[in-house]
């Protein structure tokens, strides 16, 4: 076979591969690592523009994340808490006698849409998957942690 087939067949190729993981990604959002949101997880503050979800247990969950409340998460698997300052420092204190038991740390992410804006944010260990998937117009879907999560 000659050689400028095979090159023209690889460059295709790699188009495609390029072309399906840019259409893929459009309905996606991401996380970014937030001092901000750490601070104010770990100062225990709520903001009213938030609706605050929780997965895992109750009183240490894998995970919360605070959603602007003019988006709308889709999911059977959060758990809507209604959070004043009081329960969320309880919530964080439980969650980080866990992790240091285990040498771990917390950290507060940004959620971001398709487009790079903010939509909310989460706190947990690093390490873990977390995927956002805009669904419609100010609708998302947001994959919990593992319930395996402090192992």
């Amino acid at each position: 076979m000659d050689i400028k087939i095979l090159i023209a067949a690889g460059i295709i190729i790699v188009a495609v591969i390029i072309i399906i993981g840019w259409r893929a990604s459009v309905n996606y959002g991401r996380f970014i690592p937030s001092k901000e949101a750490t601070a104010a997880y770990e100062s225990f503050r709520v903001d009213s523009n938030l609706n605050y979800y929780t997965s895992g247990p109750d009183a240490y969950p894998n995970a919360i994340i605070g959603i602007d409340n003019t988006w709308n998460l889709e999911t059977d698997l959060w758990k809507k808490r209604d959070l004043d300052s009081r329960s969320m420092q309880e919530i964080v204190l439980n969650m980080q006698a866990k992790v240091t038991d285990q040498g771990l740390t917390l950290h507060g992410f940004d959620i971001l849409d398709n487009n790079g804006k903010k939509i909310g944010n989460w706190f947990s260990i690093i390490g873990i998957v977390m995927v956002v998937k805009i669904t419609g117009e100010r609708r998302a879907v947001v994959q919990p942690p593992p319930v395996d999560t402090y192992r």
